[in-house]
Order: structure tokens, then C-alpha cells, then sequence
């Protein structure tokens, strides 16, 4: 059984927590954010209580959960397996934690971040063991999503990338490795660049949000459409990536800051916060579309 630190408790830390409790992994759930704990124990419970109702899981919740420990505090980060990072996308606040679990943990401890922009070598610079740091990127909602982005850095070594590529497997997920640290790495920046070209048929009133997601589960064969995942990873991620990537350079992926500043700004942050570019109810199931037209 493997000893697997996450950082960071919001939608996709407490998915990658269940996904590993899963793997039956222990587990430690770290969060300076009390109640950001509470309530991602609470989402984690709840899921694992809808996969084991459609019977997705074969555990019981209640073994699964206690697989989970959450904690307010870096301690014991120098017995883990593997630690996975998935803080709010900023770099300086990575590069800090990175920093500082390069000073707590010894150089066999894997550090991996679930940054769905930020280049892995950036997080890596400066540190002791340049060639454990990798990308592991995930997608939301975690349980359901069968991909992880495998990420090399300029330094990291191979042995880490092949034992990442093992890791993953055993949380039942597919690895697709990206061969070269580009911002966005493979998936997001092909994403990014049909979201980018969404936003603005939006803003110039050319179609609809509802329209536009229908047509791209319809004709395209997605299974959500591109403002319905939006609304799941959070309104204010999405700008704070779309402000990154413009600051890398990458402006031709940048989507609208300025319509994304003003949704957040009206607290439209996504499913999390009750509405987004749709609305939904107290159980986070979608109701309609915040401006159908």
C-alpha cells in the first residue's frame, strides 16, 4: 500500500485523494483551509457513495474514506511515496511549496504537480532534485475522467517518468506522455484554443452557450460541452490559466480575460458556486443555461 500526500483540497485535490483511497492508497489530504477539508471529505463521500449506488465501486465508502486523512500541515511529507501538488494555479505559490517539499522530503520522493498550464521546468528551477518533478495532470471530475497528462521537465529524470506511468495505472487511469514542456502541454492547449474560439461566437451573439455545448456533444461526440466543462473546473481557474498563459506567450490560446474577469466579478464562479455560464441547484445538477441566448 502506498503513502500518497496531496496538497491542496479543492475539486481536483479531493478528486486525485479518492482516486488513490480507491487504488487503497493511504492517503493524507492536505489543506492550511479547515473548512476547505470539511468539504472536500464531504464531496469525497458523497461520490463514493453515487459510484457505489451504480456500481462503478465494490468497497464500501466507509473503507475507502478511511483511507483519507486530512491534515493541516506538511508533516510526514518525508515518508511519502509520492506527493502530487494541485494548489491554486499560481506560480510563485507552486514554486513555493515545491521549495519547500524539496527541503522536507528526501530525493527518492517523487514531486509532481497537477498545473494545467504552468511548464513543469519553471516549477523545477532552483531546486536540490531538479530530476524527481514532474506534471501529472489530471481531469475533472477526477473519479470519472480516465486521462493523466505524464510530464517530463528538462531535467527530469526517465526513471521517474516510467514509475509515474506505472502509478497511474494503478489508479486505473490511461497515461498519455507529453514529450516536451510546452505551457498547457497537449490536451489543454488544443482546449484552449476551440474554447478561445467559442467565447467569442458567444460575445459577437453568433450562438448561444446552450447551443454551442449541444453542438459539440452532437457533432463532435463530446460528452459535455466546452462551457459545461468550464462551469466544473470553476469560472476563476479558467481566467487565472487564461492569464497565464498570456503571460508565457501563448496569447493566441488566451481566451477573453475580460468576459471571464466580469463572470467572476459577478460571482458566476461555475458549479461551485451555484452558477456560471448555467445555473444549478443545491445538488449541483444543472438547470439552465445563466444567459441561454
Amino acid at each position: 500500500m502506498e503513502n500518497i500526500m496531496i496538497i491542496g483540497a479543492g475539486f481536483m485535490g479531493a478528486g486525485i485523494a479518492q482516486v488513490c483511497a480507491q487504488a487503497d492508497c493511504r492517503v493524507t489530504l492536505v489543506d492550511n483551509n479547515e473548512p476547505a477539508l470539511k468539504t472536500a471529505r464531504r464531496e469525497i463521500a458523497r461520490s463514493l457513495e453515487k459510484l457505489f449506488s451504480k456500481g462503478i465501486l465494490a468497497e464500501h465508502p466507509p473503507t475507502v474514506l478511511e483511507r483519507i486523512r486530512c491534515c493541516q500541515s506538511l508533516e510526514g511529507a518525508a515518508r511519502m511515496d509520492w506527493i502530487v501538488e494541485a494548489v491554486i494555479e499560481e506560480q510563485t505559490v507552486k514554486r513555493e511549496l515545491f521549495k519547500e517539499l524539496d527541503r522536507l522530503t528526501p530525493a527518492a520522493v517523487p514531486l509532481a504537480s497537477n498545473t494545467s498550464s504552468i511548464p513543469i521546468t519553471r516549477l523545477a528551477e532552483g531546486l536540490r532534485f531538479p530530476e524527481r518533478v514532474l506534471g501529472l495532470h489530471f481531469f475533472g471530475p477526477v473519479p470519472l475522467m480516465p486521462l493523466v497528462e505524464v510530464v517530463g521537465a528538462e531535467k527530469t529524470a526517465t526513471a521517474v517518468l516510467e514509475r509515474a506511468a506505472a502509478f497511474v495505472k494503478i489508479l486505473g487511469k490511461t497515461a498519455v506522455r507529453v514529450n516536451k514542456d510546452l505551457p498547457g502541454f497537449v490536451m489543454n492547449r488544443i482546449f484552449a484554443a476551440a474554447f478561445r474560439e467559442c467565447l467569442e461566437l458567444v460575445s459577437a451573439g453568433v450562438a448561444s452557450v446552450r447551443d454551442i455545448d449541444t453542438g459539440m456533444r452532437l457533432g463532435y461526440g463530446w460528452k459535455i460541452g466546452p462551457f459545461e466543462i468550464a462551469d466544473n473546473a470553476g469560472i476563476d481557474t479558467f481566467l487565472r490559466v487564461s492569464r497565464t498563459m498570456q503571460a508565457l506567450g501563448e496569447s493566441h490560446l488566451a481566451a477573453d480575460h475580460r468576459f471571464l474577469a466580469s463572470m467572476v466579478g459577478e460571482g458566476k464562479l461555475g458549479r461551485k458556486a451555484g452558477r456560471g455560464f448555467y445555473c444549478y441547484n443545491s445538488e449541483g445538477k444543472k438547470v439552465e443555461p445563466d444567459n441561454p441566448d
